[in-house]
């Protein structure tokens, strides 16, 4: 079966080579995303919402106007939500969740204090509708209730590249089936189920909600404005979406935001192979920083 994106229709134009190749020069310098000819049906698909609402018929005056003044200030935005991937679970990639807790946590804290001289700090980046972050705050919640003479306290910054994500993981609504992978103990603990005319929605409790700052944030656009050392940084499935002289020139700025011996996460199909980089593999997907850089 072939698969059409929601929102591609055949009323609308179809878009040329010349309009292709204008908007994948644009999209990768703005977001630094590759788009090859092979994404054209896809982005053309995504894109046929914004030519309906905005009652343009043609791809070619949708680029005229997207790359003019006007355009970059109102459009730019629309269009960013509707040609990033967005996909997310609880507890996705569950060994990672583990290894933090039965590795990470107790190294950061007997080797550095992370957490107790100072909050433990975690970057969710590329964060989509939240579920990464909200996962991390329960894992880490978890741990700090295991050991309550700790005195274990964290924060986790979480951003994305879309506005629309980041407001739908600010709320911490989800349709119930959401919440499928994550145990049942952590449901009681810290998901609210919605009656009435909720039904069938979910809330995370707003004492861990109070616990994520969500942001958006391009990777592309200059300082990403940390205002502490970071202990982790998860970027998980993010990677793939830029070449390799991004993904090393983005790991390195990482880096530098990340304090000595912290860990990076990445998505278990990523490699970080042959990149100069201040890191050391622990794991197939998880590095730790060796450097001062």
């Amino acid at each position: 079966m072939d698969y059409k994106d929601p929102g591609c229709t055949d009323s609308t134009s179809k878009m040329s080579m010349h309009d292709f190749h204008r908007l994948s020069e644009f999209i990768e310098a703005e977001l630094g995303i590759k788009m090859p000819d092979v994404k054209k049906t896809m982005l053309e698909c995504r894109l046929q919402k914004r030519l309906r609402i905005l009652g343009m018929k043609l791809f070619s005056e949708y680029c005229d106007y997207l790359f003019s003044s006007e355009g970059v200030e109102s459009e730019l935005i629309h269009m960013i939500d509707m040609v990033t991937t967005n996909k997310t679970d609880f507890f996705r990639e569950p060994e990672h969740f583990n290894y933090l807790v039965q590795e990470v946590l107790p190294d950061s804290v007997k080797s550095q204090g992370s957490g107790i001289n100072s909050r433990f700090m975690v970057w969710s980046a590329g964060c989509s509708t939240g579920e990464e972050p909200y996962t991390l705050a329960m894992v880490l919640n978890e741990f700090a209730d295991k050991y309550p003479g700790l005195g274990f306290q964290y924060m986790i910054l979480a951003t994305d590249v879309s506005s629309r994500v980041v407001e739908v993981a600010k709320s911490g609504i989800y349709p119930e089936e959401r919440i499928s992978p994550v145990p049942m103990p952590l449901k009681k603990k810290y998901i609210l189920r919605g009656k009435g005319e909720k039904k069938g929605l979910v809330r995370i409790v707003p004492e861990l909600r109070a616990l994520v700052k969500f942001r958006r944030l391009n990777f592309m656009e200059g300082d990403f404005g940390m205002r502490e050392p970071l202990d982790i940084i998860f970027c998980r499935n993010v990677f793939i979406y830029f070449d390799k002289p991004t993904q090393e020139r983005l790991l390195d700025r990482f880096c530098r935001h990340l304090v000595p011996g912290g860990y990076i996460f990445i998505g278990m199909s990523e490699t970080l192979s042959g990149m100069n980089l201040p890191l050391s593999r622990v794991n197939p997907s998880i590095y730790k920083k060796t450097g001062n850089r």
